[in-house]
């Protein structure tokens, strides 16, 4: 397994430990136990907790911005960046649960220093969804509404189901995007 692999293996099985214990409550010994690896090994990857959560932070909202950027490049109209939006954080609730809950419950224990970083990005990938709202509006693909708070709704609706969604619940995660969308998008109709 190639150091890389083996960082991905901790993170992931960290985030997991943190969705379980909390993260206050889980240490660097619980971490390296749940990896099944000695605590010196643990701190050849990371050097303390706040740096895996710094990577568990990372890991997701730079793949968020990815995500939306490859879609916007493909020229892919408003409506369906949206659905990808969407689409985006409830896929990363089914396969990254631990993490995508540490990310919202815990990026405000990062270190001053990774905090002003995190907090920009989010602010960068908040502002990225809002353009698409507005451009949507300009476009007459979506109704006049206030971007900054219909992304917010966007946000809230889709964020959320970290606190719900179960991979054996009722519904798969392309049911509940396309769920979520359709209650989206028809209010969003011009």
């Amino acid at each position: 397994m190639s150091k890389d692999e083996r960082r991905a293996e901790i993170i992931r099985l960290a985030a997991d430990l943190f969705e379980k214990l909390g993260y206050a409550r889980a240490s660097m010994d619980d971490i390296a136990a749940a990896v099944g690896i000695g605590k010196p090994t643990l701190y050849h990857y990371f050097r303390s907790k706040s740096e895996l959560l710094w990577y568990m932070h990372e890991e997701l909202i730079d793949g968020l911005i990815e995500s939306h950027r490859a879609r916007v490049e493909q020229g892919i109209e408003p409506a369906e960046l949206l659905r990808g939006v969407i689409h985006d954080f409830l896929e990363n609730i089914a396969t990254r649960r631990g993490q995508v809950r540490v990310f919202f419950e815990n990026h405000r224990e990062l270190p001053d220093a990774d905090l002003a970083i995190a907090t920009e990005k989010r602010a960068r990938y908040e502002s990225m969804v809002e353009d698409v709202i507005r451009d949507g509006i300009a476009a007459g693909a979506f109704r006049e509404v206030d971007s900054k708070l219909f992304s917010l709704a966007i946000f809230g609706m889709s964020n959320w189901a970290y606190q719900w969604y179960h991979s054996d619940g009722k519904f798969t995660v392309d049911e509940i995007a396309d769920a979520f969308w359709d209650y989206a998008y028809r209010g969003l109709r011009p």
